[in-house]
């Protein structure tokens, strides 16, 4: 065997596995206040600004816009969200939130110390884990656009 191939040998595995396993602990927390974690993750945006261009939200959460548009809009049906046209630009959807879904933010503000409990990391480990990952984020977004503009 390639011992290059070996599992064990993987970055993508742990970094895989890890992500599955946090997503899983979050859903108990979420199903209580009727959320995915897709979901939950563009409130947080929202939470954020208030109200933001859909291209915008797609762009801090790296999902494309044939993943947020149908999010959006069961966001909406549930009447956490509004989406409209930009008066300036018609190819850009406003997205902004509600009053019911500002609401949840205060319902949703014990999930992150929740989930900080549940991993067992110091403060530092935590800091340089976050630092990692989001270098890891950006060289593979540098990459990619090298490759799309290549």
């Amino acid at each position: 065997m390639h011992e290059q191939l070996k599992l064990e040998n993987q970055l993508c595995f742990p970094l895989y596995a890890a992500a599955r396993d946090v997503v899983k602990h979050y859903k108990p927390m979420l199903d209580e206040l009727g959320l995915t974690y897709t979901q939950y993750i563009t409130l947080m945006v929202l939470w954020e600004v208030g109200e933001a261009p859909i291209k915008e939200i797609g762009a801090r959460l790296h999902l494309d816009s044939g993943t947020l548009t149908p999010l959006c809009k069961k966001m909406e049906a549930k009447g956490l969200v509004e989406r409209h046209r930009d008066m300036h630009d018609e190819r850009n959807v406003i997205v902004s939130l509600t009053d019911a879904g500002r609401a949840l933010e205060d319902r949703a503000a014990h999930i992150p110390e929740q989930m900080s409990a549940c991993i067992n990391l110091s403060p530092e480990e935590f800091h340089e884990l976050y630092r990692l990952l989001y270098k890891t984020i950006e060289s593979l977004d540098c990459e990619e656009n090298e490759v799309s503009h290549g």
